[in-house]
């Protein structure tokens, strides 16, 4: 299958900072890509790189051109801070944002998609989180683009519209849509992506189906005890055991091996609060091949003005 979008070598400097460090990467056309990391890993860097919104070293190439070349009308882009001016209705801004381009689809057609038809005339102010980010991904597919790149879509949106929103990005993904999102939620590339991509400190650490990674990176499953005694709780077990800041992890663990450990907790008369079996998942991937855990700081800014009535940059 074609690659729908190809980065080699990518650096971008901001001053003294290394935002980009040298990042490779290849998104296949039909594909669902999910660019993993906390803030300041430099995703939104990455994204305007990607995007042609920021010059940089290094090559970059969407469906065989470089960004800045590509037909306008064959890329979907939704920033992390797109703000549309909170008097604009769902609708109002559904079509601006049609009147841009020759050929766009339907605007009753995208709302009802998004979920909107019965909101269409509510002011964007006055939309729940979860309907206002469901507008700006509608503006942003309303030209029917071959490749949609998101920037943290559902950050900030109640678990009820970031399932809504998922559901809505499988049903793209399903028609053959092209997807590059970023995000720090790790159950959120877990559910969408073909492929995930770990970036931290500017650097791709590694690539692959969240199954790979898992299976790879992740560990073994563990059981968490809620406990202040030490390993030697339960030196007879054939697991093994460490203590990590008030709990008591033991690595390798069934769900049938459970009750086991806790008949010997028992035996020796080990106090205990809350049990967890947990299994590996993406963010004992991400904290086992980066030495980091997902969360805080930002990326560099580097904002392009934008206008006041529809937050289109100028």
């Amino acid at each position: 299958m074609p690659a729908a979008l190809i980065a080699d070598g990518v650096r971008r400097e901001y001053g003294d900072t290394v935002a980009l460090d040298g990042v490779s990467l290849s998104i296949d056309a039909g594909e669902v890509f999910a660019l993993v990391g906390p803030n300041g890993a430099g995703k939104t860097t990455l994204v305007r790189a990607l995007t042609g919104t920021t010059d940089v070293d290094g090559d970059v190439s969407v469906f065989g051109e470089p960004p800045t070349e590509v037909a306008r009308a064959r890329l979907g882009v939704l920033p992390q801070d797109f703000s549309p001016a909170d008097r604009l209705t769902a609708r109002e801004l559904i079509t601006y944002y049609a009147g841009l381009y020759d050929d766009p689809r339907d605007v009753e057609t995208v709302l009802d998609e998004m979920g909107l038809a019965d909101t269409a005339d509510t002011r964007y102010g006055n939309l729940s989180g979860g309907q206002q980010r469901r507008t700006c991904v509608g503006a942003t597919l309303v030209n029917d683009p071959d490749l949609l790149v998101l920037d943290e879509p559902t950050t900030g949106i109640d678990p009820a519209g970031r399932r809504a929103l998922w559901e809505l990005l499988e049903g793209l993904a399903a028609g053959g849509t092209t997807i590059l999102l970023t995000t720090h939620y790790m159950a959120e590339a877990e559910r969408l992506a073909d492929r995930v991509g770990l970036l931290a400190d500017g650097q791709v650490a590694a690539v692959g189906t969240p199954g790979e990674l898992v299976g790879e990176y992740g560990g073994e499953t563990r059981l968490e005890i809620e406990t202040d005694a030490e390993p030697a709780a339960l030196a007879s077990t054939d697991h093994r055991v460490d203590s990590r800041g008030g709990l008591l992890v033991v690595e390798d663990v069934s769900a049938t091996d459970i009750s086991a450990v806790v008949a010997e907790l028992d035996r020796n008369g080990v106090a205990y609060g809350e049990l967890a079996w947990r299994q590996p998942d993406l963010e004992d991937v991400y904290l086992a091949v980066t030495g980091q855990a997902v969360g805080g700081g930002g990326d560099p800014v580097e904002e392009p003005a934008r206008d006041p009535e529809t937050g289109v940059a100028r």
